[in-house]
């Protein structure tokens, strides 16, 4: 498990940056909007240590929600994230995207684009039959099992399914630039989900 500190942010979408050698570098831009810490988990009362952010405005709270936030402002979205120490953060501080640095490595979560029901060869990368000489096997999946022995179907056997929208963590990306002013971060290489998809960014 991760114990960083990390921010909530959104997906706005690609573009290239060059380097001072001329090299173009691919970079995802995310807009991380100043995070809130709404509640501090501690080892005596909850048994584990986090932090936890709220991020945007929420147009409608739940009245739970909004006991909670209390005086602090309607976030849309909340996030944990486990520390081993919470003696540096109180409830109503503000975390923007200062908290990084070029060159760092942090780990991204998101939700992955949904692509619908797909075969065995788009979500598996499986062969395809010929498509000639008689074969009427061109993108079937083929055997999934032995009849006798076995004589049954073994549990994750690859199949065709549900594929994407699914949560994925990429790890050790590097961030290329931030802009505290636009609070934007630049971050190296593409990014889980489509645009304006939720991500939440974790120090490495």
């Amino acid at each position: 498990m991760v114990m960083s500190i990390g921010l909530i942010g959104r997906k706005v979408g690609m573009t290239q940056l060059f380097g001072d050698d001329g090299t173009m570098v691919a970079v995802s831009v995310l807009s991380v909007e100043p995070n809130t810490v709404t509640e501090l988990r501690t080892l005596e009362r909850d048994g584990y240590t986090a932090v936890q952010l709220g991020a945007g405005i929420a147009r409608r709270t739940t009245k739970p929600r909004a006991g909670q936030l209390k005086d602090l402002p309607r976030v849309r979205d909340v996030r944990e994230f486990r520390v081993d120490d919470v003696a540096a953060y109180e409830v109503g501080q503000t975390l923007d995207v200062s908290l990084f640095e070029a060159g760092e490595s942090v780990h991204i979560t998101g939700i992955s684009k949904g692509k619908g029901f797909a075969g065995t060869i788009k979500r598996h990368h499986f062969r395809r039959g010929p498509e000639t000489h008689g074969s009427d096997s061109h993108r079937a999946p083929g055997s999934i099992g032995g009849g006798t022995t076995p004589g049954k179907v073994f549990r994750g056997t690859p199949m065709a399914g549900h594929m994407g929208h699914e949560q994925v963590t990429v790890k050790g990306v590097t961030v290329v630039r931030t802009d505290a002013q636009r609070n934007l971060l630049l971050v190296r290489g593409p990014v889980p989900g489509p645009r304006d998809a939720l991500v939440v960014v974790r120090k490495a």
